[in-house]
């Protein structure tokens, strides 16, 4: 069962702890953490207010389910739900089991004025799945069993699914027909077909399967205003393209029931490695020229020296030997103190594979970097979906832990990053207290990269005094991507946390433009209110 506060399954394998090296290295960044009580379930659902949806026979209205399906994955998520002080919960939640299922749940609310809310894997870091405080009955729609293959045409490379599967019952059953979609952002195991389409997701290999843009082929979505059928065409000239208006829409024209996808033969090998460079400019120069010269890599991952240091010791575990070794070992080659890691990707035929990794490796050396010769690529991909497994034993000890994502052109890269650190890492200096930050590039193109950075801060005193320095770390960071022309989400989407950004990107011909394909598709504000679009977009 998944866990109802936190990230994951109960008694998951991938659960982590505090390793001494970590927990050691917090108290010298930030000081020492101060464990909260935590709240209990049951705590949670006394305070669940009777339902105001009538019964019906599709929807649950029991006071467990509704906590369960309260929140996403957000910081200020996590913080409402081990604090206990969640105010908005659905009203009911339906588990559909076909399009016609949710087809009748949305001419119901149609009916009697019912705020909407698709959830899919309940990953949002955002706060997409979030009730808002409206005065109307709010009913979740749990697409969870809606997760078959559908249809599949080899010839074509095509694969229909239920919006409601998850990456690994997704690629399981691809897999028995010799195919992958090889999209696996870091939620995978956790999030759905359909939320991806939602928040435009990306996986890590994006490279060599492409974003879920380029992926998505066509499909279902059932909204108030019928049922909007997208086709699978290779390729068209006839005006906007339909997919485009369902990418990224979070909801707030419909719910995603059926998926199609293009898909990949299962590639013969898929190898990951890693290489040392010594400094972050010299890893960002090489970066770039590795992807605009188009090496064939599936995946160029790179870590700057604080998340280098960090990630070494997360690995770690109990002994630190073997990160001793490794950085003298580094140091005689002209790797030390401010070394940077990169990850390197292939997939394909076997010949693919080894003249892809030797082609880049020598990129790599003549750039100044050294190979790591200990195994780390294949500890990266063993433990690529492990991170979110952090946040719970960082809360106990009193940390908290969370992102800020976004993609700008190659030349800025390395001043944004800078100033998205430094904003970050300053934001509570009124308060005497020290940020942790890190960043890595986690996609790159040949016009720009992601930044994706990680700030780690002490909760204080209270859940109250955490989310206060929340607010301000997170709306330190976002100022600086708007800023320097960033986009506000480069893969987590928009939800209620973003949208206060999101006309410095789309501009208010835009947003306006956002907020009449809502209100056609959606007149009355129904389909999950307060997300994506700026309150004085709609």
């Amino acid at each position: 069962m998944r866990l109802w506060n936190g990230w994951g399954n109960e008694n998951s394998e991938l659960a982590m702890e505090l390793n001494s090296g970590l927990r050691g290295l917090l108290e010298e960044l930030v000081g020492a953490g101060t464990a909260l009580p935590q709240a209990a379930l049951g705590d949670v659902v006394a305070k669940v207010p009777p339902t105001r949806l009538a019964a019906h026979p599709l929807i649950d209205t029991a006071a467990e389910i509704r906590v369960r399906h309260a929140r996403g994955q957000s910081l200020p998520d996590w913080l409402d739900m081990h604090s206990g002080e969640v105010n908005t919960f659905p009203d009911g939640v339906a588990s559909p089991e076909s399009s016609s299922q949710v087809r009748t749940l949305l001419e119901h609310a149609k009916a009697e004025g019912i705020v909407v809310i698709p959830y899919g894997g309940g990953t949002s870091v955002v706060g997409h799945i979030n009730p808002e405080e409206s005065g109307r009955p709010v009913l979740t729609i749990d697409m969870g069993k809606m997760n078959k293959l559908l249809h599949i045409d080899k010839e074509s490379q095509l694969a229909t699914f239920g919006a409601g599967v998850a990456g690994p019952a997704l690629e399981q059953a691809l897999n028995e027909h010799g195919f992958t979609l090889g999209h696996f952002p870091q939620s995978w195991e956790l999030s759905t077909l359909g939320g991806w389409v939602a928040s435009r997701s990306s996986g890590q290999q994006s490279i060599h399967y492409g974003r879920i843009e380029q992926l998505f082929a066509g499909g279902t979505v059932e909204t108030l205003a019928g049922t909007l059928a997208i086709p699978t065409i290779p390729a068209s000239s006839a005006g906007p393209d339909i997919r485009e208006m369902i990418l990224g829409s979070e909801g707030r024209m419909g719910i995603i029931t059926e998926v199609t996808v293009r898909v990949t033969p299962l590639p013969a090998k898929e190898q990951f490695y890693v290489v040392f460079f010594p400094s972050w400019e010299r890893g960002v120069t090489v970066a770039r020229e590795l992807i605009q010269q188009r090496m064939g890599l599936s995946m160029v991952r790179l870590s700057n020296p604080l998340e280098t240091t960090s990630l070494l010791y997360m690995g770690a575990g109990k002994d630190l030997s073997g990160v001793a070794a490794l950085e003298q070992a580094l140091a005689a080659k002209g790797i030390g103190e401010g070394k940077v890691m990169m990850t390197l990707g292939v997939s394909g035929s076997v010949q693919h594979c080894q003249q892809t990794y030797q082609a880049a490796l020598d990129h790599c050396i003549e750039g100044g970097g050294v190979a790591d010769q200990s195994g780390l690529g294949d500890h990266w991909a063993h433990g690529r979906f492990r991170a979110p497994y952090l946040r719970d034993p960082l809360g106990a000890a009193g940390y908290a832990a969370d992102t800020m994502e976004t993609a700008l052109d190659w030349s800025k890269v390395t001043e944004a990053t800078a100033a998205i650190e430094q904003a970050i890492r300053t934001a509570l200096i009124d308060e005497g207290e020290r940020v942790h930050v890190y960043t890595h590039l986690s996609h790159v193109y040949g016009q720009g990269s992601s930044i994706y950075t990680t700030y780690l801060f002490r909760l204080g005193d209270s859940y109250q005094q955490g989310m206060a320095r929340w607010v301000k770390l997170k709306g330190a960071g976002a100022e600086q991507i708007v800023a320097h022309g960033g986009t506000i989400s480069h893969q987590h989407g928009v939800g209620r946390d973003h949208k206060a950004y999101l006309s410095a990107e789309k501009g208010p011909l835009g947003i306006a433009a956002l907020g009449s394909l809502c209100q056609f598709f959606d007149p009355d504000g129904q389909m999950n209110p307060g997300k994506l679009i700026p309150d004085d977009g709609r």
